[in-house]
């Protein structure tokens, strides 16, 4: 089960990210992947140690191709860097039975560094590794663009789920990364509704999901509980009574009946 979340900014991807990656670690092993330039996973899921971005770590990227990261344009360097033992070195041991990893991928900062530099190859190395041949879950919390991924790396995604409020700007987003999934060769596109609060919106946006060739498979009310966690450092997990908890809980059953 390969699942990449994306969505415009603010609609809460990575708290449904962070949660579904907890609630599914309960069944099976999972690997949750911060592929988002904002690196908020870590603190969603209520870690408080610093995690340092695999994108910064300048001596490893030097010593698996051969080049510094931020090289200058023509430098020579390794396309097809050794990674196969760096997703077990590079992860964090969310829980102690190994259930739950969490990596931080990064991104490339320094102005000027284009697709093509060691930082970038490392890293689509890296989580082509760890979605093609990892057979544990893994989720994905991405950004909205996701041409990163190439399409080796899609091709391999079981679906990608895209976070959707109600409101027009988040439906038109939701278009764009159809559009963006479909020439890169993924297939299954799905959606979840965050912040519902009437069956108004939620019967407005499942309509203009549908107008798009959009399934939604879940939709999650608006909750304290998710703005408590938030202020309070803690995983949504950690709220028991949490309505929007107990949505996401359903969403996971959905998602392991469709993936199957």
């Amino acid at each position: 089960m390969k699942i990449a979340i994306t969505g415009k900014g603010g609609v809460g991807k990575t708290t449904i990210s962070s949660t579904l990656a907890c609630i599914l670690s309960e069944k099976h092993s999972v690997f949750a992947i911060d592929a988002d330039p904002d690196m908020n996973l870590a603190s969603s899921l209520g870690i408080k140690d610093k995690i340092e971005p695999i994108s910064s770590m300048r001596d490893l990227i030097k010593e698996r191709t051969g080049a510094e990261s931020g090289s200058s344009f023509g430098e020579v360097f390794k396309m097809n860097p050794k990674i196969t033992d760096l997703p077990e070195k590079l992860s964090y041991d969310y829980k102690k039975d190994g259930s739950l990893k969490l990596m931080v991928m990064g991104t490339i900062e320094k102005g000027g560094d284009g697709c093509v530099c060691p930082s970038a190859v490392l890293l689509k190395a890296l989580m082509r590794n760890i979605i093609v041949k990892k057979e544990e879950v893994v989720i994905l919390d991405m950004e909205a663009g996701i041409e990163h991924l190439g399409r080796k790396t899609a091709e391999s995604v079981d679906t990608m789920i895209v976070v959707v409020e109600p409101g027009l700007k988040s439906i038109e987003t939701a278009a764009r990364i159809k559009q963006l999934a479909a020439d890169i060769g993924i297939k299954k596109i799905v959606a979840i509704l965050n912040k519902c609060s009437s069956l108004k919106q939620k019967k407005f946006v499942e309509k203009k999901l549908l107008s798009i060739d959009i399934d939604l498979i879940g939709s999650i009310p608006m909750d304290d509980d998710v703005i408590a966690s938030d202020m309070e450092g803690k995983p949504l997990m950690s709220y028991g009574n949490s309505v929007a908890l107990n949505s996401l809980k359903e969403i996971a059953s959905k998602l392991e009946i469709l993936l199957k």
